[in-house]
C-alpha cells in the first residue's frame, strides 16, 4: 500500500484517501478555439509516461478535499515529495544532494 503525505492536512495516511488527477503543471491552451484537431487532440489526451520521476496532481478525497502535487518515481512507486498547487516543481537534485 502506497502512504501519501497531505500537504494541507500534514498528514501522511494510505493511499485509498486520496484520488489520481492526472499530470502536474500542464498549462491550458489561452485560446483553445485556435488549435487544430490535432493539437486539441494532444493537450487533452497526450501526456509524458517517463520512466523515473513523474510529477502528478492528487486529490485528498476523505480528507480536505484540496488538490495538491507531487513528484513519484515510476520505477519504485515511492513519492519523493508533495506540494501545495501553485507551488513550482521542487529542485529534488538539489534536495538529493543535501541528504
Amino acid at each position: 500500500m502506497l502512504l501519501i503525505h497531505c500537504p494541507y492536512c500534514d498528514e501522511t495516511l494510505p493511499e485509498l484517501e486520496f484520488a489520481y488527477a492526472g499530470e502536474a503543471h500542464i498549462e491550458r491552451p489561452k485560446d483553445p478555439s485556435a488549435l487544430s484537431d490535432e493539437e486539441w487532440r494532444d493537450f487533452l489526451f497526450i501526456r509524458t509516461n517517463p520512466k523515473g520521476t513523474h510529477y502528478e496532481r492528487w486529490r485528498h478525497v476523505h480528507g480536505c478535499a484540496r488538490y495538491f502535487n507531487a513528484a513519484r518515481d515510476t520505477v519504485s512507486d515511492k513519492f519523493l515529495t508533495t506540494y501545495r498547487a501553485g507551488e513550482a516543481r521542487p529542485d529534488l537534485d538539489r534536495k538529493e544532494a543535501a541528504e
